[in-house]
């Protein structure tokens, strides 16, 4: 199902990958992805992984809008970069709810994790959302393309 940038807080990152199946994002709470080290920075156009500590990843993930250098000291990995026009796609991600609940006006996490897309698109009908992405190797590296 489609993924849906559930945190988009301009300026700063967009965030999206909790499964919009609640069986599919079951299988990930608990099912955590060990850590890579810094190699790139967190800059515009790079995807890191989400985190809430030391090899706490899952499927959820981030696009930087700019220069967030600041999350390289905080073991955030960037892995692919959006590249081509990607990023004129990316900023118009729409950005209305902001940071999530409760400090926010967007979704709760933990009812995306229960109840899916299908609470997304009730609450949030503006959200964007990814509808294909692929994945191309240049150089010994992969890059995200939108």
């Amino acid at each position: 199902e489609r993924s849906l940038f559930f945190r988009v807080i301009s300026g700063f990152m967009a965030q999206f990958g909790i499964p919009g199946k609640p069986s599919e994002a079951a299988k990930w709470r608990d099912n955590t992805v060990r850590d890579d080290p810094v190699k790139k920075s967190n800059t515009r156009g790079f995807i890191s992984f989400a985190t809430s500590g030391v090899d706490s990843r899952t499927t959820q993930m981030f696009i930087n809008f700019a220069d967030n250098s600041n999350l390289d000291a905080m073991g955030f990995s960037p892995f692919a970069k959006v590249v081509g026009n990607g990023m004129k796609v990316v900023d118009k991600i729409y950005a209305g709810y902001g940071e999530g609940f409760p400090g926010g006006n967007g979704p709760d996490q933990g009812r995306i994790q229960m109840e899916g897309n299908k609470y997304l698109k009730r609450d949030f009908p503006m959200m964007s959302y990814i509808t294909s992405a692929s994945i191309l190797k240049s150089e010994g590296s992969a890059e995200l393309r939108y």
